[in-house]
């Protein structure tokens, strides 16, 4: 009978080593976030139901209640819970495969000659896919347990690492020429990148990336159905842990994001379908303003949202995390700011600071809660 194997993704070459030994054996990981509180791990482990939990000492408890996996199971990944309680994606490895090999070859990866560097959470699926191009493409792999940019750096310049993923708060911290490429995806990815800085899309159900700088990868398909993106191919999920299989009938996802396909195939995301602010009748993605807001002076970070309003249905809302909390920038700054990339109706009509943006471990705006 195959297993599911919970595993602390506590990073590091452990980590890899425990995942490889659960594959060999024919079972499934399920990796666990060593951030999260004991209260949330043992909803998960209840939610997931392994067969094993092997503990941060690395000793191995059985569990009466767990439920077997498939044949060819090798990953259920929880997601994020960006837009509600966490899911369990049942990716298999054949699926696991396919989004490995379609990055490496957008990427133009040799293994002899490449090194990849994972320094995002590997119990998350952005965190394992570059553990998982590495493994199928047969470069050097480090993983690090957290992100420090003089690691970041170290491992590129001093440890022949090439290849990363990065958060877009990560890229302001390092310098993309260090290595010959890196993705950038998990938020919104900045306009202005270097050239050898790729964005991504792709989510937990996809296997990781779908689409580099809007264009779709190897054996991807994608369309459009009254405005929702929708995806196929070899690497989404099989099924989610409790059994639901979220496809249609000809293996398409409904991915629950807004966006439009160009005439040369390029693929523009809007954000997510509850997303959409309409202000005075107007529709306003909030990624687009976040965008134009981000480098203003004075923002260390900022979120959109749409406030109830009396005169315009729904207001455009900035909330603002200042660089200095002591003299934050105005409505007036932003506004002006942004007054040359966004339309009138789009500019923030309310201002809110605070501490600290609700997101995700991979940077995401935990929307409904900021």
């Amino acid at each position: 009978m195959r297993e599911l194997i919970a595993l602390p993704a506590s990073g590091g070459a452990t980590f890899v080593a425990a995942l490889l030994a659960a594959w060999d054996g024919g079972d499934a990981v399920l990796p666990i976030d060593p951030r999260l509180p004991d209260v949330a791990v043992a909803e998960l482990l209840v939610t997931m139901a392994p067969g094993v939990v092997i503990d941060g000492r690395g000793e191995r408890h059985r569990q009466a209640d767990g439920r077997p996996v498939d044949e060819g199971d090798a990953l259920v990944v929880a997601t994020s819970g960006s837009t509600g309680a966490p899911k369990g994606v049942v990716l298999t490895h054949e699926a696991v495969a396919a989004t490995a090999v379609a990055v490496n070859e957008a990427l133009e990866v040799v293994g002899a000659n490449d090194g990849w560097l994972c320094c995002l959470p590997t119990a998350h699926v952005a965190g394992l896919g570059v553990i998982t191009r590495s493994l199928v493409a047969g470069t050097r792999l480090e993983v690090q347990d957290r992100f420090d940019a003089d690691e970041v750096r170290a491992a590129a310049l001093d440890r022949g690492a090439t290849l990363t993923s990065v958060v877009p708060t990560a890229l302001d911290r390092i310098d993309p020429s260090w290595f010959r490429a890196v993705i950038v995806g998990g938020a919104a990815p900045p306009i202005t990148r270097a050239p050898n800085v790729f964005a991504s899309y792709g989510m937990t159900e996809t296997g990781s990336a779908v689409c580099l700088d809007g264009r779709a990868l190897r054996d991807v398909d994608l369309r459009i159905v009254d405005g929702e993106i929708h995806v196929r191919g070899p690497m989404l999920l099989r099924a989610y842990r409790d059994g639901s299989v979220p496809l249609d009938d000809h293996g398409w996802f409904a991915t629950g994001d807004l966006g439009a396909i160009a005439d040369d195939g390029t693929l523009t995301v809007h954000g997510r379908a509850g997303d959409l602010i309409i202000t005075g009748g107007e529709n306003v993605w909030p990624a687009a303003v976040e965008a134009a807001l981000r480098d203003v002076p004075g923002v260390a970070d900022v979120g959109v949202v749409g406030r109830p309003d009396p005169e315009w249905g729904t207001a455009v809302t900035a909330v603002v995390v200042p660089v200095d909390p002591a003299s934050p920038p105005t409505l007036e700054d932003l506004r002006a700011a942004a007054a040359d990339r966004l339309p009138r109706f789009a500019l923030p009509r309310r201002l809110e600071v605070v501490e600290a943006l609700p997101r995700t471990a991979l940077g995401k705006l935990r929307r409904h809660e900021a």
